[in-house]
């Protein structure tokens, strides 16, 4: 077998947050082999398989009663490319910025919204990972998935994936999908998206004025390093909690009590809210309680001053919730997987 299992390691190097829990078991997957070894070995040993990619969209509350599994499979090729439109596809493992970074290199355009997000390639589909105006569906070509009832090898294509904000059908099955490979179609001329925060104006502040997909990128960079720490620095997940949709009605009442409510009208009428705003007006910004807190300049970001556990951060998250859905009658979902 060439699968190395261990046995109680620290998860404090594989989640953003930095919290010290324990794995019973822990192993890497560096090929589709590995994953199955993985799987049978967990089935022979009967114990829980937990996959898991670069660990920023993960809260730890407690040690690990399972294989940890994290995908650690690299490679990046272009499987077509006509001269305009090039399908690139990408290992489960490949770390999402360092991909990012790759197709601007090779001069295609279509990921440079979704700059700095922390992660991995296999779990950027499964809650369809977006900013800035742009979301994984908008690029997105196919996956290969392993079926984990049936040990088979599935291909899907975008219909399948059921995407929608922050979600997707792998979302949808927990535990059931095992992402391999991603596949994006990309382009070789620069359809940019500029409409959408401060991207536009960033740009005008460094006196761009064509800019390319490598300046939005950029660009989008050095805001986000504005506003958002960095997990080698503060443990963090990046957004904490999902921007809420609600009724136009209910928009409409906050605005006339707030008329500085950050809101986006959505196509099926419902209304956006920005979740920060909320927070932030509710006065949590720059909160803390021993070391766990809300973020100084962004409060959608809970932040792990050092050693707060994952249980003291899940009890903050609680407080926020209800405060929020008792000031604003708004309920805010965690994006964040919980164990």
């Amino acid at each position: 077998m060439s699968l190395q299992v261990r046995s109680q390691v620290s998860l404090k190097p594989y989640n953003s947050f930095g919290v010290d829990v324990q794995a019973r078991l822990f192993a890497e997957a560096h090929s589709d082999a590995d994953v199955r070894e993985a799987l049978a070995y967990a089935q022979s040993h009967d114990v829980p398989l937990l996959v898991i990619g670069g660990g920023s969209n993960l809260l730890l509350t407690a040690d690990i009663q399972a294989l940890v599994l994290r995908m650690a499979s690299r490679g990046i090729r272009v499987l077509s490319d006509d001269g305009s439109k090039v399908l690139i596809e990408a290992e489960a493992g490949e770390p999402w910025h360092p991909f990012v970074q790759h197709t601007l290199l090779q001069g295609l355009s279509g990921l440079e919204n979704l700059s700095l997000i922390p992660g991995t390639v296999g779990a950027a589909p499964m809650q369809n990972i977006g900013a800035y105006g742009v979301e994984i569906k908008d690029v997105f070509a196919g996956l290969t998935a392993l079926d984990r009832q049936s040990g088979e090898l599935r291909e899907f294509n975008l219909d399948e994936c059921n995407f929608a904000y922050r979600d997707s059908l792998f979302k949808q099955e927990p535990g059931r999908w095992l992402i391999l490979r991603v596949r994006f179609i990309l382009d070789r001329k620069a359809h940019l998206h500029l409409e959408y925060g401060p991207v536009r104006q960033r740009l005008t502040e460094q006196g761009i004025e064509h800019p390319t997909a490598s300046d939005v990128s950029q660009a989008i960079c050095s805001i986000r390093n504005e506003k958002l720490p960095d997990p080698a620095v503060l443990g963090n997940a990046g957004s904490f909690f999902k921007n809420p949709l609600v009724s136009a009605q209910l928009a409409a009442t906050l605005k006339g009590q707030y008329p500085d409510l950050v809101a986006y009208a959505q196509p099926d009428g419902q209304v956006k809210l920005a979740a920060g705003w909320l927070i932030e007006r509710a006065g949590w910004k720059g909160f803390r309680e021993a070391d766990a807190g809300v973020h100084k300049l962004q409060a959608l970001v809970l932040v792990n001053y050092g050693s707060a556990t994952g249980l003291q951060l899940l009890d903050l998250a609680q407080r926020i919730q209800k405060d929020i859905s008792e000031r604003f009658q708004v309920d805010l979902e965690m994006e964040p997987n919980r164990y």
